[in-house]
């Protein structure tokens, strides 16, 4: 693109009043279903960590080791992916990237399953999380950027939160592999770690169909494409729904194409532009990240140290607070975008973090089992899920359109490095030391903090819901130039379709 022109464009709109269809489902399916690898990753190795520790493992490392080092490495590849991924996405468009950084997962994975020593061991746990990083970023922009406006909220969350269906499926495949009448010690470990590169690599041939977003598109200098792209949904959406489209002619934006956006920009947009926004971001990602990586993942830890519950059998219990956390983001998804966001937020992260405070104080009085433990854990995070889930949802949404993979990238590094990198180095310890008031103290800060997000979200919080994403966060290339030549279009902004 030599030179810069300035278009007028109904894309946004267009895709906006789509009803749903099959092809929503398409973009699901071809873009969501990487939390899932993601909570399969995280679950098998956190519920591998006993066995890994066990003599005739084929590495010598500790459950330590595992849960602490390898996960806060595995945390950040995943911030540093997110950061280099993030802004190759908002360069180089979404669909690239989102190819890329599956590949970079599944070779790393691979990797993973065939360590012969902890060296290798955490070299490629950082490796695959910074593929996981880069999903990240170049999944919710697209999603986020496809998804009509008026369900966008309940869609975000139930992709976001199937993670945890990946994860009682990690649980279950670790309770399969690891039974040591099916598999040797030195085997089924590394079989885990191949179900997740079978699962990649069926996600990457369905992928191989979904679209580039037509938002980037028409920024970047592709308006014919985008307009072309969004004709054809147009058609296959009336065809597959027998429903006539509202016309949105008049609902047009103009923008100045561009190629790049530089980092200076960026952080000017973020911390200046935004910053009850950018503080927001930061509260809602460490709150999440603290417990979750902090404690949550360790679960299988503290099953093994207080209640001698078997490495073998602790997928049983994770199996039920995956589903809690499934369950919670699903069922709650739909709230976000009827009652509304602010509300929503807030009140996800500040009674999971009450329950949490309830959770601890039964724990350090003896009044838990094994099950009861699980049970309380399961209503935690029904609810936590939910908040978790929509501090993606909030700073893809809350941003301009030329900063929003980047913007993903940013506040999930920070946010995690500050609750997943130094969680696990600080908590691993304390839930694995076998004295009560340590794993208490773990509870608490986790409740405490989580608790502190949501109230920052009370305040902060952008009414969001049903509306669309350029009307909450105008981007920075709109322009009151006049648009090129409406000749130049390939279809009018309405569509072919609209009535």
């Amino acid at each position: 693109m030599s030179q810069p022109n300035t278009i007028e464009t109904a894309v946004p709109a267009r895709l906006d009043r789509l009803p749903w269809a099959s092809w929503h489902w398409r973009i699901i399916i071809g873009l969501g279903t990487v939390w899932i690898l993601d909570g399969l990753e995280v679950t098998i190795v956190g519920n591998i960590a006993p066995t890994l520790a066990e003599p005739g493992s084929g590495l010598a490392i500790t459950t330590a080791q595992v849960t602490g080092v390898a996960a806060a490495l595995y945390v950040a590849g995943a911030c540093m992916g997110a950061l280099f991924f993030g802004y190759l996405t908002d360069r180089f468009g979404r669909r690239k990237l989102f190819m890329i950084t599956l590949a970079v997962y599944l070779a790393a994975t691979a990797a993973t399953g065939l360590s012969f020593a902890v060296w290798w061991f955490y070299l490629f746990r950082f490796f695959t999380g910074f593929g996981i990083g880069g999903e990240y970023a170049a999944i919710n922009s697209a999603i986020d950027e496809l998804i009509p406006r008026k369900f966008r909220g309940r869609v975000d969350l139930s992709i976001n939160g199937s993670y945890w269906i990946g994860a009682a499926a990690g649980a279950l495949i670790s309770l399969a592999v690891l039974n040591a009448g099916f598999l040797a010690s030195n085997i089924g470990w590394r079989v885990a770690f191949g179900f997740g590169v079978v699962l990649g690599l069926v996600i990457l041939v369905v992928r191989r169909n979904v679209p580039e977003s037509p938002r980037w598109l028409f920024i970047h200098g592709k308006d014919g494409q985008a307009e072309r792209l969004v004709e054809g949904v147009e058609g296959e959406v009336a065809d597959s729904t027998g429903k006539r489209l509202k016309n949105v002619d008049d609902q047009t934006i103009k923008v100045r194409q561009r190629e790049t956006v530089g980092f200076f920009e960026i952080a000017r947009t973020v911390f200046f532009t935004y910053p009850k926004r950018t503080v927001l971001g930061l509260s809602l990602f460490v709150g999440q990240a603290f417990l979750y990586n902090a404690i949550t993942f360790g679960f299988a830890t503290i099953l093994a140290t207080f209640f001698n519950v078997s490495s073998t059998a602790t997928g049983y219990y994770y199996v039920v607070i995956a589903l809690g956390n499934f369950l919670g983001a699903f069922l709650l998804g739909p709230l976000f975008d009827m009652i509304g966001r602010r509300i929503m937020i807030s009140g996800t992260y500040i009674v999971s973090g009450v329950l949490l405070f309830g959770t601890a104080w039964l724990f350090d009085q003896g009044h838990l089992s094994a099950t009861t433990m699980t049970a309380c854990w399961t209503a935690v995070l029904f609810f936590a899920s939910a908040g978790a889930s929509s501090a993606y949802l909030t700073v893809s949404e809350v941003f301009p359109m030329e900063t929003r993979a980047m913007a993903i990238a940013f506040f999930f590094a920070v946010g995690t490095a500050l609750g997943g990198i130094t969680g696990p180095l600080i908590f691993a310890g304390l839930t694995e030391s076998g004295v009560v008031s340590d794993t208490v103290t773990a509870f608490t800060i986790g409740a405490a903090i989580m608790t502190a997000s949501g109230i920052v979200a009370a305040f902060l919080a952008v009414d969001a819901e049903q509306k669309s994403l350029e009307e909450i966060a105008e981007p920075l290339s709109v322009s009151d130039e006049p648009a090129k030549s409406d000749a130049s279009r390939t279809t009018p902004p309405g569509g072919g379709r609209s009535t």
